[in-house]
């Protein structure tokens, strides 16, 4: 059931990641904000998350390098890279290395229901609270 499935949200805009958190909600899934990728490491619910929204761009590690540090730690995540600076080279980049969805800021509330969606439903292994995927 969709609002079982429980997506975090990186991101070290306030306003940006607050927008992002009531947009999850508003699509009728659970949302947890986080403030940076150390965060969202260091949260004792991670192995509960279902699928990650992440910025590329932020201080210290950005989305791509949190991916890369999910899957190298054996826990896979379905993962979506947002960004307000898109770039066309770096979706195919994005999209080789695990990543289910580059998308744009401002986000659009169809584009991202479409990602979630596609992004859970192509998780390796069983999807839920407390699944490790690997």
């Amino acid at each position: 059931m969709v609002g079982d499935l429980l997506i975090a949200i990186v991101d070290d805009d306030e306003s940006a990641r607050d927008a992002t958190v009531d947009l999850v909600k508003a699509l009728g899934f659970a949302a947890a904000g986080f403030d940076s990728a150390a965060a969202l490491l260091r949260s004792e619910d991670l192995h509960k998350m279902d699928c990650l929204i992440t910025d590329v761009r932020m201080p210290g590690m950005g989305g791509f390098e949190l991916h890369r540090d999910l899957a190298a730690s054996g826990f896979t995540i379905p993962t979506i890279l947002m960004t307000a600076y898109p770039e066309d080279r770096i979706r195919p980049q994005a999209l080789g290395e695990g990543i289910k969805c580059y998308i744009a800021k401002p986000l659009e509330a169809d584009e991202l229901l479409s990602c979630i969606l596609s992004a859970v439903d192509h998780a390796e292994g069983p999807v839920g609270k407390g699944s490790q995927r690997r």
